[in-house]
């Protein structure tokens, strides 16, 4: 087959079409910069010590220093953040002293924040693993999604998956803000790794595949890196003017729906296209760039023949494939 980029080569370097693709694609890396890093401040612990229903149920009330052991970290004598001195009476008097964990739930400061999932799920002392772990289940999306979206995106095309996937990152966000347990969070935050890794995979493709050589190296090394990069940046300043775990899962979720109108605006990849055997289509996409660009396309961009040949050489990868592992395992 003929040289792709020798064939594109009208279009220019830097035009009107390259420039759109470049921005719109790297400002859909703005969420994936912000998703995995959220847990920081949703599931964040704030200081906090066992509820006694005898006395004031506020953080720090009078009479919790009589009532909780203390006990030393960093060098700060603190309320024992996780047991309790027994109630009097329920033992004889040589006993009262004797502790026993936080049986009627957990008091939290209030000070940074109004909610977190920890203070929702009271995901401390015994139950502080879980935390932790739901951010580890985020990652086992990642996992899965970094395994799956080259697939479903040869399968189905890159667009698609792209549109798709934001998608799933945005609406399943926003559903994971109205959970009502810890299960339910952590199932709903696995399928928001999916998305965004498979989000961000099918951007970086797509761009790669749109632009022309000068501007894909820019694209890949500056473009979505960046934008990734200015999603943490956001993160923090969401975080400091909303301290309620679901509103700021909610504010973060939002920008994902301002990305639809693109969906008119950036279009499949013609090189994903001639792999199909769609070459109107492809032709009819580069003929549109082309006229952005203030070029006059050639009557005929695209050869079948050459086509043809991409086909023969795409479904030769897949046959051999499985013979090559075939003979791997032999080997061994």
């Amino acid at each position: 087959m003929r040289d792709y980029e020798e064939v594109t080569s009208f279009l220019g370097q830097w035009g009107p079409f390259q420039r759109l693709m470049y921005i719109l694609l790297s400002l859909s890396s703005i969420p994936n910069g912000y998703v995995g890093m959220a847990m920081v401040f949703l599931a964040d612990i704030p200081p906090h010590h066992c509820r006694l229903p005898f006395l004031n149920s506020s953080y720090g009330g009078p009479g919790y220093n009589l009532s909780l052991p203390t006990q030393e970290v960093k060098g700060e004598v603190i309320l024992s953040r996780c047991s309790r001195y027994t109630e009097r009476g329920a033992l004889d008097a040589e006993s009262i002293q004797s502790t026993e964990r936080c049986l009627d739930g957990f008091v939290f400061s209030k000070e940074r924040y109004v909610s977190t999932i920890v203070t929702e799920w009271n995901l401390v002392c015994e139950d502080a693993w879980k935390a932790p772990f739901s951010v580890t289940v985020f990652f086992f999306g990642v996992l899965t999604g970094s395994f799956l979206s080259g697939i479903i995106s040869d399968r189905y095309g890159r667009k698609f998956i792209f549109f798709a996937t934001m998608a799933v990152q945005t609406i399943f966000s926003v559903i994971q803000a109205a959970s009502n347990s810890w299960e339910m969070f952590s199932v709903l935050y696995f399928i928001v790794g999916m998305g965004q890794i498979a989000n961000y995979c099918a951007a970086f493709i797509l761009g790669s595949e749109l632009l022309n050589k000068s501007c894909r190296i820019s694209f890949a090394t500056l473009g979505v890196s960046l934008s990734y990069a200015f999603g943490y940046v956001c993160l923090p300043l969401f975080a400091y003017f909303i301290r309620d775990w679901r509103r700021l899962l909610l504010a973060l979720s939002v920008p994902g729906f301002l990305y639809i109108p693109m969906w008119w605006f950036i279009p499949e990849s013609p090189r994903w296209l001639l792999s199909q055997g769609r070459v109107e289509e492809a032709e009819a996409i580069i003929s549109a760039a082309a006229k952005k660009n203030g070029i006059t396309p050639p009557d005929v961009i695209f050869k079948r023949d050459d086509t043809a040949e991409l086909m023969v050489t795409k479904c030769l990868i897949k046959v051999e494939i499985p013979v090559i592992t075939l003979h791997l395992a032999d080997a061994f």
